[in-house]
């Protein structure tokens, strides 16, 4: 599910590892550990919060699947 954050489509880390096909802990490492990974745009008490636009864009620039999408 897709939430809206001023005007942006935003994703946290549940959705970001369910548009990616891979677990929430995986969105974890790779937000650390991959220098190209989307900044977050914001964090709240629950948790990180990705735009959407950006997780796709660098997806498709990784090589990555997109789930959902043929």
């Amino acid at each position: 599910m897709t939430s809206t954050f001023a005007g942006v489509d935003v994703l946290g880390v549940t959705e970001v590892a369910a548009l990616l096909g891979i677990s929430r802990q995986r969105v974890d490492q790779l937000s650390h550990s991959d220098p190209d990974f989307p900044e977050e745009v914001v964090t709240l008490g629950r948790g990180r919060l990705w735009e959407k636009e950006a997780i796709e864009k660098w997806a498709k620039a990784t090589g990555r699947t997109i789930v959902g999408e043929e």
